[in-house]
């Protein structure tokens, strides 16, 4: 696709967001030779990046709204320690997300949304490999992902599914593993667990090592990075931006990419564009475990996950639309817990233990889009700005790949055909 070069003048181009996402885009603008800073108002992958589940998978990138999901989250309302938790609000913007959000999980849309995802993902380990040759501390391992299960026929639906959906784009297992024998694909699993398969290959990083890992290769080019530092409007003229307005003053520049989660809707409302994000808080908190996951795990029943991160054990779970908020509660925590023990075994005995346990509680608002798939494209009527959100959980599976080419995109002005799917424009009405 032709369009207009987005870089005139001499300025940076200032990445707004300093996630992930954010220093991907940022890391592949400066390896391509341009002047590049960075704008974060906390620290460099405090926000959403912090507390994930670090997973760098091509089985589990898929939309959120998918058949049936809308069902599911109307019998979680009242349930608090139901697995996708619903809280409608009286808010008319929430309700058109969640309608559209509806009608995103229809099959055919479904479909289009996971290849899409797909094709995006199809260069993300060989990314990896590159950034990790060119000095960049990923921490990526790829022991691969054990699902779990209970039930034995759980466990051959979802595998069915899964290899229907991967279509070759992933390698699968033939079946499941069975019995006592499931245990044997992860030391970790309890005796409640019943079925399991591998699937290999699949990653996990420690998502801040990873953050940090990028801020330093950004210094080392030269790259300014600019952290507690809050972005509070944009000059502009002539269907351009020419600098952003900060605490701290302006920044003058040459192309603007607002990559900033949830705080991205109200900066491009200065721009005059809206977009319908909503946060779908997840919980995390990291644990000690004996014996401690080899493979990144997926509780099949309560959609809960475990990760081996460093020397511990993070387990996450949950995607709550409750409004963009960050609001920690605890039940959620308890709730996620309790899910992991019926795969992990009794590894507390009472909540009222989880206090002394658990380590770094937290909550983030992933950026959910109603069709649960990113924006990554120029914004209409600005000749350079950029937005690159609502990657949901898939922020660090992502990251690699929408970075590389947004800053193609960038560079040449020409949209890479494998963004089409992510345009901004699909979101109007």
């Amino acid at each position: 696709m032709t369009g207009t070069p987005a870089l005139t003048g001499d300025g940076p181009v200032v990445v707004v967001g300093g996630g992930v996402v954010g220093l991907c885009t940022a890391y592949y603008l400066a390896a391509a030779g341009l002047p590049v800073e960075v704008v974060e108002r906390r620290g460099l992958g405090s926000g959403v990046s912090r507390g994930n589940a670090g997973w760098v998978c091509l089985s589990h990138s898929t939309p959120v709204p998918s058949p049936g999901v809308l069902r599911y989250a109307l019998r979680s309302l009242g349930r608090p320690d139901s697995p996708l938790y619903l809280r409608p609000l009286p808010d008319p913007a929430f309700l058109r997300w969640l309608w559209r959000f509806w009608r995103s999980s229809a099959p055919a849309a479904f479909r289009r949304g996971y290849a899409a995802i797909a094709d995006l993902n199809h260069d993300t380990f060989d990314l990896f490999d590159g950034l990790r040759e060119a000095g960049v501390a990923t921490t990526l391992t790829r022991p691969g992902m054990v699902h779990a299960f209970l039930s034995e026929a759980e466990a051959r639906h979802h595998l069915a599914i899964q290899r229907e959906m991967a279509e070759g784009h992933y390698p699968m297992p033939d079946d499941i593993t069975t019995g006592d024998e499931a245990r044997l694909l992860d030391g970790a699993l309890s005796s409640k667990v019943r079925a399991a398969y591998l699937v290999e290959g699949e990653g996990v990083v420690d998502p801040e090592g990873f953050a940090r890992g990028l801020g330093e290769a950004l210094a080392a080019v030269g790259v300014k990075v600019h952290e507690n530092a809050e972005v509070t409007g944009f000059r502009s003229g002539t269907g351009r931006v020419t600098a952003l307005r900060t605490d701290r003053g302006e920044i003058p520049c040459s192309a603007v990419v607002v990559a900033a989660g949830m705080r991205s809707p109200a900066l491009l409302r200065e721009l005059g564009h809206r977009l319908p994000l909503q946060a779908g808080k997840g919980y995390s908190f990291a644990v000690d475990l004996d014996p401690a996951p080899r493979h990144t795990l997926y509780f099949g029943e309560r959609r809960a996950v475990a990760s081996p991160i460093g020397t511990t054990t993070r387990i996450g779970g949950t995607m709550e639309l409750s409004g963009n908020n960050n609001r920690l509660d605890w039940r959620r925590i308890v709730a996620v817990a309790l899910a992991s023990r019926h795969y992990l075994g009794r590894w507390f005995d009472d909540p009222d233990d989880l206090v002394s346990l658990i380590r770094d509680p937290w909550v983030g608002g992933r950026p959910f889009l109603p069709d649960g798939l990113p924006v990554i494209d120029r914004l209409p009527g600005r000749e350079n700005v950029f937005a690159a959100t609502g990657h949901g959980m898939l922020g660090v599976t992502l990251g690699p790949a929408t970075g590389h080419r947004l800053a193609e995109y960038i560079r040449t002005g020409r949209r890479p055909e494998v963004l089409a799917p992510f345009r901004f424009d699909r979101l109007r009405g």
